[in-house]
């Protein structure tokens, strides 16, 4: 690899230490995993490939992907846990037991404040399609591509109030370079 990374006040030069380490998911806390598992699998195609009940904790663990052609996914439940732990790029969903079941619950999307977590983000092929299945799927949108200052970028929600930005790398060319 011969790209080094740009340099900033405060990046340091990664180690051999460091050799191999990759962000393998985003957690995210949802109230009801039916609703989210929905919204995320219809909307966003995403596919689980693993959920992990931890009964004593009263939680579980469900693990999304987008999946491309040629991925092969093992099929026996062990060999998928760890393929699941090896991949990049993946969303976990966390339920904590019974809080579909309290009406007045619901989790801080970061984005209120006080803020915190800002949101998670989706690359697509086509920006004005997408907006198009958002529309038809009655996606909650925070920000329309012409909205704002920040042009050709969307938001959207999910089920529980999380934002979910939504670009097209091509036409994120020149954003934020006027310095």
């Amino acid at each position: 690899m011969s790209f080094q990374g740009e340099q900033h006040p405060g990046v340091k030069t990664p180690t051999a230490d460091t050799e191999g380490f990759r962000l393998n998911h985003t957690m995210l806390r949802v109230k009801d995993p039916e609703a989210a598992l929905a919204f995320y699998s219809r909307v966003f195609g995403m596919r689980v490939l693993r959920r992990l009940d931890f009964e004593e904790m009263q939680f579980s663990l469900y693990f999304l992907a987008r999946l491309e052609e040629g991925d092969r996914v093992p099929e026996d439940t062990e060999e998928r846990t760890v393929w699941t732990f090896g991949q990049k790029g993946l969303l976990e969903l966390t339920h904590n037991w019974g809080t579909e079941d309290q009406a007045d619950f619901a989790y801080h999307d970061g984005n209120a404040e006080p803020q915190g977590f800002g949101h998670i983000c989706f690359s697509v092929p086509d920006l004005d399609a997408a907006v198009a299945w958002f529309d038809a799927n009655e996606v909650e949108f925070v920000k329309r591509p012409d909205q704002g200052k920040m042009k050709d970028v969307v938001f959207v929600k999910d089920v529980d109030g999380y934002w979910i930005e939504v670009v097209e790398a091509a036409r994120m060319v020149g954003k934020g370079d006027g310095r």
